[in-house]
This record gives structure tokens, sequence and C-alpha cells, in this order.
């Protein structure tokens, strides 16, 4: 019985450490990390990878590697409004655009909002699902149901239908405003652009000694490539699904 138990074990640490590390930087002002957040939130438990989530400030990576964003260009935003609705079928999530979305990217931003799941990712020392849970309800919010996502009021209901309690949203809230969470998530926004990120979704793969890096929601077939998966299509549970 102790040698069974032992050989259980020894198996179970080494499959965890052959576990490809997948890190994906990532803003919830930008629908197309929610296309790539959905689609490896999927492939999690059908790839061997142990997915991190790097909540990060996007405007701050934008600035930092000198780029625009594509709602500052008038054709790329009129392509992007089109597209979303083309990928929204694609990748089985529920996109519809804020009625203003230029205001809603650009004026009102998402600082409070990202400082709000650094908190939350700070409080969740074991484990993701809270972040997982609070990135989606948030992303819902903004592109999908067009309600704000800045002011404490929203922030609470937002991690209300996460799943964290009203003591625990209210303390989360308190966190975000301090210095060591500001900070926090000025450091990921940095350790993206040392990945020379230049916008998100930013996607991260550490395999066999080698970083590759990966920009877009729509690199996955390649990605999957790169680090000896397979890919079978941005649902796997419905592997037939084509554009």
């Amino acid at each position: 019985m102790i040698l069974i138990i032992h050989i259980r074990i020894h198996t179970y640490v080494s499959m965890s450490s052959s576990r490809k590390v997948v890190e994906l930087f990532y803003d919830v002002v930008s629908p197309y990390s929610w296309l790539a957040f959905e689609v490896l939130c999927r492939y999690r438990n059908v790839w061997n990878i142990e997915l991190k989530f790097k909540p990060a400030y996007l405007a701050g990576v934008m600035h930092g590697s000198g780029n625009r964003p594509p709602g500052m260009v008038p054709n790329k935003f009129h392509y992007m409004t089109t597209d979303l609705k083309r990928l929204s079928n694609y990748f089985g999530v529920h996109l519809s655009p804020p009625s203003n979305a230029f205001e809603a990217m650009f004026e009102k931003g998402t600082l409070n909002a990202m400082r709000f799941v650094t908190a939350v990712a700070e409080k969740e020392k074991e484990g993701d699902m809270l972040v997982e849970r609070v990135s989606r309800e948030l992303w819902k919010r903004i592109w999908s149901t067009d309600q704000d996502i800045t002011q404490p009021a929203s922030l609470t209901e937002a991690g209300l239908k996460a799943g964290l309690s009203a003591n625990e949203v209210e303390e989360i809230l308190t966190l975000s405003k301090s210095q060591p969470i500001k900070d926090k998530l000025k450091s990921v926004t940095e350790e993206a652009l040392e990945h020379k990120c230049f916008g998100f979704p930013c996607t991260v793969c550490y395999v066999n000694g080698k970083t590759e890096v990966f920009f877009g929601s729509d690199r996955f077939e390649l990605m999957a490539y790169c680090i000896g998966e397979k890919w079978v299509g941005p649902q796997p549970a419905n592997p037939t699904a084509k554009m």
C-alpha cells in the first residue's frame, strides 16, 4: 500500500511538472482579450498547460510601446465593429459593443477595473477561480450588456455576480485603492512590455526553456504547433465549428 501511494504521488508530480506554462496578459477594455481568455479557459484541461492570468493595463502598454489603439484610427475602428460580430459567432462569446465604444474605451477606461481585478488576484492566494469569474463579469458588462465598469457600485455588482460576498467586495474595493495594488498593476504592465508586447491579448508560452510570445486572438493554431498541442477550433467541445 505504501509503495502504491508513493508511485501515485510520484506520477502526479511528474505530470504536473511537465505542464507548459501559459500566461495571458489582458485588460477587460479589449474585446479580443475576452476571446483569447475564453479560448484558453476552454483549453486549460484539453492541452497540457498551466494557465496563469496576468491582469494588466492596456493603456500603459500602448504608451510604453509607442502603439496606437485601433479605435483611434477611423478605418480600423470601423473594421473592428464588423469583425467583432463575426468573431462573436465563431468563438461562441456574446459580444455586443457598447453604444458609445469610444467613450467606454478611451474616455472612461479601465484603470479602476483592472486595479479591482489585481486586488482580487492578490487576495486569492490559491488558484484563480475568482479572477476568472470577476474578469468575465467585467467583460460582460462592457462588451455584452453595455454597462459601466468604472464606478464602485458597478465593480460591486460584478464582484457579487462572480461569487464574492458583500464583505469581500468591500474589502477588495478598499484594497484596489492601495499603493501596493497600484504598484502591482504597474509591475505586471511593465512585465508585458519586457516581453515586447504592444497590445492585448498577449500570450506568453514557456516550453522547453524557450519563450514564445503571441499577440491577438487569432494565433491559436500557430501557438498549438509551437507548444506541441492540437488545435481543434475555438470551441474544443464542438471541434466541427468552422468560420
